[in-house]
């Protein structure tokens, strides 16, 4: 019998993860236009944990999904809608794993080496190198901004989905 719902580790991976991004685009928001304070650096410290504890769990969810299928979309969804679908998940894991790992990369270009939660060392992702920080910089705003962008329209489509063309899609995560 084919499940209409994603499994309870998938839900709560999924689930972790948004709340996870939520924090990290508002701590980013809260710190982008402070002065060098240590209270900026506490934020900034708290915004890498963020992201890189989303890099994990997104490790850990796609572990999950390599064993345990994802549910049918309902047959009353076009063609195009599935593809379309498909290709906004395929894009929000690329995104969900590309922005902490350009973040990573940020920080070890600046010569920030990262502490994870104040207590494990992480190693760099590069040596400290201006010319690679300031490449990096755009690509982690560009990145973590489609990322936005992507989630805003998953949400958007869900919504539609649900109360425009009553499809129960939000069951299948909740």
């Amino acid at each position: 019998m084919e499940t209409l719902r994603y499994t309870r580790t998938a839900r709560v991976l999924h689930w972790l993860i948004a709340v996870g991004i939520a924090a990290a685009v508002m701590l980013a928001l809260s710190f982008h236009n402070m002065l060098l304070s240590p209270r900026k650096i506490q934020l900034i410290n708290c915004h890498k944990w963020i992201g890189l504890t989303v890099l994990w769990l997104m490790a850990a969810r796609i572990g999950w999904r390599t064993r345990h299928r994802p549910p049918q979309l309902p047959a009353t969804l076009a063609a195009w809608e599935q593809r379309a679908a498909q290709l906004m998940h395929v894009l929000l894991y690329a995104l969900m794993v590309m922005t902490p790992l350009l973040g990573w990369w940020l920080s070890s270009a600046k010569g920030f080496p990262i502490k994870y939660l104040g207590l494990v060392p992480l190693p760099d992702l590069a040596a400290k190198d201006r010319a690679a920080a300031e490449f990096v910089q755009p690509l982690h705003m560009f990145s973590a901004w489609s990322l936005v962008g992507l989630v805003a329209l998953h949400v958007a489509a869900t919504l539609k989905h649900q109360v425009v063309d009553q499809v129960p899609l939000l069951r299948r995560m909740a």
